[in-house]
């Protein structure tokens, strides 16, 4: 089974949770093919701001936090081993090192668009059997549950539903939908399976894998 799994930066700031990350990673790749992208986190942000303040356009802090988000592929890939041997810098290469090696990971590739929205498009390009968002909350919300809440879970939801939340929750100001827009659009178009779990919850990231219950939302 193919596999392409987002792993939010936010969630890769601790050495202990990268490996036991990597080890249950290694276990999924014995029988699967595994597709990961890596958000750029905190690394990002923080060079994106100093860099901001040094007056750089926006143009440059793009290339900046894509350059962030290949750093934290390395720290997996690291970790993991038995990776293909250095962040693919596009959809090509990861296809090609795939053919080759039972894990891949890469980091952004265009300026403006996610590393969710990257995912999206490389579960697209090796027709991918599921696309496991994994973030730094359990579930789907219909508002943002950091700022409102009566924000409700969940756990069942169409890719029209998700366009829908990820246009509202990312119009405002200060929050940030799990999804993104341009990811919830390629899921939409696409029609992968995709799931959204808490990335810190490694049991649940394992039984979904493997077809058993699990924490998070799925989207068809």
């Amino acid at each position: 089974m193919k596999i392409a799994l987002s792993v939010g930066g936010s969630i890769l700031d601790d050495i202990d949770y990268i490996r036991k990350l990597a080890s249950v990673l290694k276990k999924i790749s014995r029988k699967n093919k595994l597709y990961i992208v890596t958000g750029g986190g905190k690394t990002a942000r923080k060079y994106i701001d100093i860099c901001r303040s040094f007056g750089a356009n926006e143009s440059f802090l793009d290339d900046v936090g894509i350059d962030a988000t290949r750093l934290n592929a390395r720290l997996l890939i690291a970790a993991i081993g038995n990776a293909y041997p250095k962040p693919a810098t596009n959809f090509d290469e990861a296809i090609i090192g795939g053919k080759n090696f039972p894990v891949v990971v890469m980091g952004g590739t265009h300026p403006g668009h996610t590393t969710d929205a990257v995912t999206a498009m490389l579960a697209e390009r090796v027709k991918a059997d599921k696309l496991i968002i994994a973030t730094n909350v359990d579930y789907v919300y219909t508002a943002d549950p950091k700022k409102y809440r009566n924000a409700k879970v969940l756990k069942k939801l169409t890719a029209d539903e998700l366009i829908k939340i990820a246009s509202r929750i990312g119009g405002e100001a200060g929050s940030k939908s799990v999804v993104d827009l341009l990811a919830a659009r390629i899921i939409a178009r696409s029609k992968i399976k995709t799931f959204v779990i808490n990335g810190k919850n490694l049991s649940s990231l394992k039984n979904l894998v493997e077809g058993k219950k699990f924490v998070g939302s799925v989207i068809v």
